[in-house]
């Protein structure tokens, strides 16, 4: 892995003048730390995808292992894509090259690289549309912006399309309303039929299929973990939650995104979700199968976005639920809402998801029979069913990321916002132009938090930290919160950098720390095992 440079030397090395040489003749940087780590082939195997002609390989290598006739599946791939997604064809036919949504990508604004403009980023795509599939490419070829698909672009391809998080931002700013991660999507999925994936994702994608969740766990290990949070929540307040598991009859399926379960600071959030569901009495059950809300299909192709998407819905209905409540999560939300109903759905089992707390029905999930915690919690709030003391978060100044998924694929942006005003008393949002619809994204996402990729995760990141450090230098904020298990994996690392004062939290963490329970010891330390109310120096003094 390449060293990282220190901020102020990453920040000077980002230049936005244009090259000297035309874009098409400009080769990727396949250079080490500038790639991600391609599959390992028994991923590829196990999912029956497309592999490549060998096991271990490098991008930065001059000869790729793909078949001898890699041209020829990429056009009928291509082809096969056009005719099936009308969004894609009208996407390839109507940009007009505008440039609107270049400076609205965080990694041409960290990176500088013109190809990350996003209009620049689908013209590796449409370039080669216009070459194979339109009339006016096929006579006037260069003339009419068309070029031949040659390695140099299918590596531009594989370079570029995974420095796309999908996030979308673009897309709001763009006068024809193209999706460019749409664009990024298809990308992947033509460079998936030659096996051409990363590890990042398809071992998550390969693990799903075998336990149910992207790390691997196995039932029982997923059991004693949540057992582990039980006996840590005992010790800070005093009350035993004893949670059931694969309980069939339960009211409620919640399901989680597995990093809530296995890395901090998602773990507090977990604890946050037990402490909530004992303190209304709910009934609910976890399922060791299906114990992945997310979906990281949804970084690979439809067809498996659509397989491991189905796996939450054949366990509501073994298990006979009403509905499916659904933990702080990213692209798990962005699948249920823009694609389930044409993938999977609408789901057939249960009922309408009602709130057995405050008879809410939700109305916006009758399609899909699944909630977002969130709205839950809101709803809980707005009844005045939750008992609190929001002073033991007095020690968190907090601002509020708006997740990429949840907020521009889900239109989730005031539910959260509701719950931490309710549970904070300091609370201070970023500048209006890098939140809600216009949020900066976390540039880690659509697969992208990998480790050898570090110093693009961290110019990706910058817009977004910017804003952090102005509310930060402002107001005093000291934690980040956010509604998305790779934001949460993904912050650490990216504060520690660029805000080094700035710590990240799920939004359920603070719901846990101000809830009082019934039975309760003196609370002395939040979910953290840290004190409640931390002194300053001069408290000290005095």
């Amino acid at each position: 892995m390449a060293e990282t440079p220190k901020p102020e030397e990453l920040f000077q090395n980002i230049d936005h003048s244009l090259p000297d040489e035309p874009w098409e003749e400009i080769p990727p940087d396949l250079s080490e730390g500038r790639f991600c780590y391609p599959t390992k082939k028994k991923n590829l195997e196990y999912l029956d995808l497309p592999t490549t002609t060998k096991d271990e390989w490098s991008p930065a290598d001059e000869e790729w292992p793909i078949p001898d006739n890699w041209k020829e599946i990429i056009h009928e791939g291509f082809k096969d894509r056009l005719e099936k997604y009308r969004s894609l064809k009208i996407f390839m036919d109507v940009c007009v090259r505008c440039g609107a949504c270049a400076d609205k990508c965080h990694f041409f604004i960290g990176t500088g690289d013109p190809k990350n403009m996003p209009v620049l980023r689908a013209e590796l795509l449409r370039s080669v549309y216009r070459n194979d599939f339109t009339t006016a490419g096929k006579i006037l070829k260069k003339i009419n912006g068309g070029r031949p698909l040659t390695k140099q672009v299918l590596k531009e391809w594989f370079s570029y399309f995974y420095q796309c998080t999908e996030c979308r931002r673009c897309s709001v700013y763009c006068p024809y309303g193209i999706d460019t991660a749409e664009v990024t999507m298809m990308g992947r999925e033509l460079l998936s039929l030659l096996g051409l994936n990363i590890n990042w994702v398809l071992e998550p994608v390969a693990n799903c299929f075998r336990t149910g969740n992207h790390l691997g766990i196995q039932p029982h290990a997923f059991k004693d973990m949540v057992d582990f949070f039980c006996d840590d929540i005992e010790e800070i307040t005093g009350v035993r939650i004893n949670p059931s598991f694969n309980r069939k009859g339960a009211e409620i399926l919640f399901i989680v995104p597995s990093g809530d379960v296995f890395a901090d600071p998602g773990t507090y959030t977990f604890m946050g979700y037990l402490l909530l569901f004992e303190h209304l009495g709910l009934d609910y059950t976890l399922s060791t199968y299906a114990s992945e809300g997310g979906n990281f299909g949804l970084f690979t192709s439809s067809e498996v976005m659509k397989r491991l998407n189905a796996k939450m819905y054949a366990e509501a209905r073994r298990l006979g639920v009403k509905w499916i409540l659904g933990g702080e999560c990213g692209h798990m939300w962005r699948v249920i809402n823009q694609y389930m109903d044409t993938m999977n759905g609408p789901a057939d089992f249960g009922e309408v998801p009602k709130s057995p707390i405050t008879g809410t029905v939700f109305e916006n999930a009758a399609s899909t029979r699944m909630v977002h915690i969130t709205e839950f919690t809101a709803d809980l709030l707005r009844n005045n069913k939750l008992k609190l003391d929001p002073s033991r978060n007095d020690k968190h100044v907090v601002t509020f990321h708006d997740s990429c998924n949840p907020s521009r694929a889900m239109g989730l942006l005031d539910e959260p916002r509701y719950v931490l005003n309710s549970v904070c008393n300091h609370f201070y949002e970023m500048p209006e132009n890098t939140i809600r619809e216009q949020t900066f994204c976390c540039g880690s996402g659509s697969g992208l938090n990998t480790e050898e990729i570090m110093e693009l995760r961290l110019l990706g990141g910058l817009p977004r930290a910017n804003a952090v450090k102005h509310v930060h230098d402002k107001f005093g904020v000291n934690m980040l919160s956010c509604i998305c298990a790779i934001d949460r994996a993904a912050f650490p690392p990216l504060m520690d950098y660029w805000v080094p004062d700035v710590g990240v939290t799920g939004i359920h963490e603070l719901v846990g720390n101000a809830l009082v329970m019934d039975g309760e010891i003196e609370r002395t330390m939040d979910l953290r095992f840290e004190p409640l109310n931390e002194e300053t120096e001069e408290d000290a003094d005095e």
